[in-house]
């Protein structure tokens, strides 16, 4: 019972907070320039994640031989796809940047299908496509009713789920054995340096014109959704099955969907709400290293 409470915390903690995280960074572009956004975030979140490895005993540096790779997750997880989200929400809602990037786990398929040579199965074949269609057949339905800049937010959003899906990737090859918040700690210190540079030289950021509402959803990016993250879907993963932790990836949408519908009157269209439905049964389905048969079905009734 205990451990049930347990994991249900968890999955709704992580439900909200990556859900909120969207609608964090849409407030936080208001007045804050987006690289400069990131590398606050990072400058926020990086030392408590440092004090969380040190406190836990997790080392503080990759291993030897690996520390190459530690810069380029600094650069190309943390610093590169983090910016282009929060540059995406200068175009586009939060509710429709959530739905692009909850496709992560296809395109880390994807990208594992290209460059491991990963065999998918018929059906994870069959939910990929499903997934994959219905979600251009979102895009194309809002850019319809929206505006030419909506084309630079959904590339922009696009391209961090493809960044990061290599990434996923190249973890699974060159970081293995690389705790949780090693990987997190180093990189994310490195990453807030590099980008309040560039976001200095290239944004020349006017503090006094950054308003409170913004600065808090900074904070928020920083302490909740960083940290809190982090913590909460590396707990999640340690107490119950990957596949469970990834279904995070259907929820935070909704989360998402609501809040900005409630803060911003934003909503998708009637076709578009009904592709949902289709787009999240193509990510499990995909998801799914073995699909029931309708024998085990009827037996299990």
């Amino acid at each position: 019972m205990k451990d049930t409470f347990v994991t249900s915390a968890l999955f709704i903690a992580v439900c909200t907070i990556w859900g909120t995280t969207w609608m964090a960074m849409e407030i936080a572009v208001e007045s804050v320039p987006p690289i400069t956004a990131t590398g606050l975030r990072f400058l926020i979140s990086a030392p408590c994640i440092l004090l969380l490895a040190k406190c836990t005993g997790a080392p503080l540096c990759f291993p030897k031989g690996k520390r190459g790779f530690m810069c380029a997750v600094a650069v190309f997880y943390f610093a590169i796809p983090f910016t282009l989200m929060i540059v995406g929400e200068q175009y586009i809602s939060s509710g429709l940047a959530s739905i692009i990037f909850a496709n992560m786990p296809l395109a880390v398929l994807a990208v594992s299908m290209l460059s491991l040579g990963l065999r998918l199965l018929p059906h994870q074949l069959v939910g990929l496509a499903v997934a994959i269609i219905s979600l251009c057949l979102i895009l194309k339905n809002e850019l319809d009713i929206g505006d030419n800049n909506d084309y630079a937010g959904i590339v922009a959003l696009v391209t961090a789920v493809a960044i990061h899906a290599v990434m996923y990737v190249f973890t699974q090859k060159y970081g293995q054995g690389i705790q949780v918040l090693t990987y997190n700690a180093l990189p994310s210190a490195m990453a807030a340096v590099l980008l309040l540079i560039v976001g200095n030289l290239w944004e020349q950021p006017q503090w006094h014109l950054m308003t409170t509402h913004s600065i808090q959803a900074v904070g928020y990016l920083g302490l909740i959704a960083s940290v809190g993250g982090i913590v909460a879907y590396f707990r999640l993963n340690q107490v119950t099955s990957p596949f469970t932790a990834s279904l995070c990836f259907l929820i935070f949408p909704i989360v998402a969907l609501c809040l900005d519908a409630w803060l911003n009157n934003n909503h998708l269209s009637a076709l578009s709400q009904q592709l949902l439905a289709p787009l999240f049964i193509g990510i499990v389905v995909a998801k799914l290293s073995r699909f029931p048969s309708i024998r085990a079905l009827v037996r299990s009734k």
